[in-house]
């Protein structure tokens, strides 16, 4: 005969897991807090439309090789001529200049001696003509209160 005591069935308090709880909360919102920056970042630095000026794109040419880029320049007179896939042009800097074979219409507002920015490449790494595929022309708001009747709405209406 084993005579055994009574088994103690009075409830047990947990352990303390206060901290433990709270770090694991600390560590969740600093991981989100990371993701959400780090997304942030990234979106942000793939939106920013940066240009390279004429000078710059001269001076680290061989760099650049045939990556697409923005070119910035301006438009040099009498250099626009009309081809039958768009315009060719020169864009220059104060360094120099640089030969521009554009595909498309270009904007209603582009002429000679207007800053442009030039989305496109170079045919290869050693080739000194730009290949553009689209146009813009670059303005500040007062340019419109200067010319009011070269900026027309889509439907023909001066603005």
């Amino acid at each position: 005969m084993v005579i055994t005591e009574p088994a103690d069935l009075s409830p047990v308090a947990p352990p303390p897991s206060r901290s433990r709880g709270r770090r694991r909360s600390i560590v969740v919102l600093v991981v989100l807090a990371g993701a959400i920056l780090a997304l942030l970042s990234q979106g942000l630095l793939h939106n920013l439309n940066y240009f390279k000026t004429v000078d710059e794109v001269l001076a680290s040419r061989e760099a650049i090789g045939a990556g697409v880029i923005r070119l910035e320049g301006v438009v040099a007179p009498h250099s626009i001529q009309r081809t039958a896939t768009g315009t060719d042009f020169v864009v220059t800097g104060s360094a120099g200049s640089i030969p521009v074979a554009a595909t498309g219409t270009p904007p209603q507002l582009f002429q000679a001696n207007i800053p442009v920015v030039v989305v496109g490449h170079f045919a290869s790494a050693g080739s000194k003509t730009f290949l553009g595929s689209s146009i813009m022309v670059k303005h500040t708001a007062a340019y419109i209160a200067q010319h009011p009747n070269r900026v027309k709405a889509p439907n023909g209406t001066v603005r």
